[in-house]
């Protein structure tokens, strides 16, 4: 496999954008992406476009991404459609990434793109029933309050049990969720840009105990996009750029079976990645985590053993995750604040980590220029953990 360089990226803000549609989000990122490059269209041999919930929310199945990619003026290109709940855009990267590796092409665009806002609130949270296992599911589906999400039961009961195997507490929770209303207020593209208290936190609406509105990632709308070449072509075209390489992606699944040796889908997709890149998780200098809710981003920080086991209260209370501690996590406000427009979130992690490793992220730039950053995208249910979990490594 030959290396691959991130050349562009592009995201809009993540947000409630009712005006917009698929196509003019889509349109908005990959214009940014294009002129980050400075690769003209006509070099983008292929497209991947990762989105989840088109068909339920719009009714655009199928064929989303030629839709998309053709009324960009990408036509006539080899397209290919990416579904993987809410990992959905990272999976794109990781088969973006594979084609230019591979030597198949040379330049291709990835797409994250999502359109979930709707006038009618009820479609928007039948779009997140298909991430579950409908035939297992389908009692609790039939008979879910429509007022949320099918899955804030179910990441209320994870947290519940992370919390009482962990010596973890709500006011963890709140002090973790605050670090992240802080950095999505230095963050222009996030949808929610207020710092808040982590006693603000504690007092919002709870949704599901032990989870407080604040702790949750709110409904989004919203696109990103990035390009990927081999290194000759980001030599001959962009090479003002400060060039970041895909040290390692990965995609895996979850194992029903009663298999001992499987860790857990996050933990494999960890071990897998890590792997790839030749390092561990002392050498990553940041990272983006999948924090659909804050429970999950510090659940996250023991899977990828990015502290201890049981040390993931410790680390909030030390603030070692925070934007100037020794592992900063989420310093785009995550998904929380920066919002979770599912198919377009992980390229969305992957877009601030490249901004973070040029230098370019503004008030939140972590200090001490960071040279290797990971993000962590997971998606779906199936049995008692994410159905998919993608990570991918990148370095300065």
């Amino acid at each position: 496999m030959r290396k691959v360089m991130v050349a562009g990226v592009g995201m809009v803000p993540f947000g409630k954008h009712f005006d917009e549609t698929l196509k003019t989000l889509s349109n908005n990122a990959i214009d940014k992406a294009l002129r980050d490059a400075d690769i003209p269209p006509s070099l983008i041999e292929a497209g991947y476009v990762g989105n989840s919930v088109a068909g339920v929310i719009t009714g655009q199945d199928t064929i989303r991404g030629q839709v998309i990619l053709c009324n960009y003026g990408l036509g006539s290109i080899p397209v290919f459609n990416i579904e993987n709940a809410c990992a959905s855009g990272a999976t794109a990267f990781h088969l973006g990434w594979l084609g230019v590796a591979s030597g198949m092409y040379d330049c291709v665009l990835v797409l994250g793109t999502e359109k979930m806002t709707h006038e009618d609130r009820n479609r928007t949270f039948k779009a997140f029933h298909g991430g579950v296992d409908v035939e297992a599911m389908e009692e609790q589906l039939r008979n879910e309050d429509t007022s949320k999400s099918v899955f804030m039961d179910i990441y209320a009961g994870f947290a519940r049990d992370f919390m009482k195997n962990r010596n973890v507490t709500r006011h963890h929770l709140a002090k973790a969720a605050a670090k992240n209303h802080y950095n999505g207020s230095l963050n222009p593209n996030a949808q929610y840009q207020k710092a808040r208290s982590t006693e603000e936190i504690l007092s919002d609406r709870m949704v599901v105990d032990p989870l407080t509105r604040m702790m949750c990632a709110p409904i989004s709308d919203g696109a990103a996009s990035c390009i990927l070449c081999s290194e000759e072509i980001l030599k001959k075209h962009n090479n003002h750029q400060i060039p970041v390489t895909v040290k390692a992606t990965v995609t895996t699944s979850t194992d029903l079976r009663n298999n001992d040796d499987f860790p857990g889908v996050i933990t494999a997709a960890g071990e897998a990645g890590y792997e790839m890149a030749g390092i561990g998780p002392e050498d990553i200098d940041i990272f983006e985590i999948h924090d659909t809710t804050i429970a999950a981003e510090l659940m996250a920080y023991e899977y990828l053993k990015i502290c201890p086991a049981g040390e993931a209260g410790s680390w909030i209370d030390k603030e070692y995750t925070a934007i100037n501690g020794p592992s900063p996590v989420n310093p785009s406000g995550g998904l929380i604040t920066k919002g979770h427009p599912i198919g377009a979130t992980g390229v969305g992690q992957i877009a601030e980590l490249v901004w973070q490793l040029r230098g370019d992220a503004g008030k939140r730039q972590i200090p001490n220029q960071p040279q290797v950053a990971l993000a962590q995208n997971a998606g779906g249910i199936l049995g008692n953990e994410n159905a998919a979990c993608a990570i991918t490594i990148l370095q300065r």
